[in-house]
């Protein structure tokens, strides 16, 4: 192998000064520090890289953050905002469609119920017809002498319901009859539903078969019973129930009534007037 000449070293010199490496600038993925990053190849020099570009943008969001802040990179903050637009769970919507719905649900229900208040059924008493009375002398079941009294009677009111938009199951408690404190006789009025805008006429019997009076009848003379007059009270409860939209809404109406009559042993079989002779409550 030959030497080489000064002049063929020469040649081979570089012709101009040897291009510097460019350094970029990028955040540590752990803890904030600047990292170096050498651009090895020459030929890049000029015009940058996309690589390029997006690290030096990271390190000016680096600069600008606030102090104290902790460092976020230009993608966390782009996730952190879809995040925050993520729309709410399926079950979420389901829970305010129920409340919404039970909330106007019981606002209609309580303005239907408000509604049908003013719509109380209308009672009125019209007679009373005693079709026999009895008082002699017996014992009771268990042998002790003491007076009996038999009673048969029908009493007639008129039922109505003024309503316009619904109907009325009515019920009622036992029809009772007594003499001073003493219970002499009693009836069942039947059940029955009355629609809208509707009256009827119930009757109902009352009757009380050899009851001991024990000592309580001691004005009642068996031997002038064909002049004997009677002072009874009458008392009972009508309970009327509405259905308004189904079975939802319930209105009740109660009303009790009490009735002063004056059983006359001459007029038996005619009826007595009890239109004012009752309370209504």
């Amino acid at each position: 192998m030959h030497a080489k000449s000064d002049s063929e070293v020469t040649s081979l010199a570089p012709s101009s000064p040897r291009r510097p490496l460019y350094y970029v600038q990028s955040p540590s993925r752990h803890d904030g520090s600047i990292e170096s990053t050498p651009m090895a190849s020459p030929h890049h020099s000029r015009e940058p890289s996309a690589a390029t570009t997006t690290a030096r943008f990271s390190g000016i969001l680096h600069h600008h953050r606030l102090p104290g802040a902790p460092w976020k990179s230009y993608h966390a903050i782009e996730d952190e905002d879809e995040e925050e637009r993520e729309p709410l769970p399926f079950a979420c919507y389901v829970i305010l469609f129920i409340l919404s719905f039970s909330l106007l649900f019981s606002l209609f229900s309580l303005i239907l119920w408000g509604s049908s208040l003013p719509y109380s059924p209308d009672i009125k008493m019209q007679s009373v017809r005693f079709r026999s009375f009895n008082v002699h002398a017996g014992s009771d079941p268990s042998g002790v002498p003491t007076k009996i009294l038999s009673i048969n009677g029908t009493v007639k009111l008129s039922f109505r319901n003024p309503a316009t938009f619904f109907g009325v199951h009515v019920t009622s408690t036992p029809i009772i009859l007594h003499y001073d404190s003493l219970k002499i006789a009693s009836g069942d009025m039947i059940k029955f539903y009355q629609s809208r805008k509707s009256q009827r006429l119930v009757q109902t019997v009352v009757q009380g078969d050899e009851i001991p009076l024990y000592g309580g009848g001691s004005n009642l003379s068996s031997s002038d019973q064909d002049n004997m007059k009677v002072k009874l009270n009458l008392s009972f409860v009508i309970r009327s129930r509405a259905y308004v939209l189904g079975k939802l809404v319930k209105p009740k109406f109660y009303k009790r009534i009490q009735c002063s009559v004056v059983l006359d042993k001459r007029k038996l079989e005619k009826p007595i007037s009890l239109k004012n002779s009752c309370t209504y409550r």
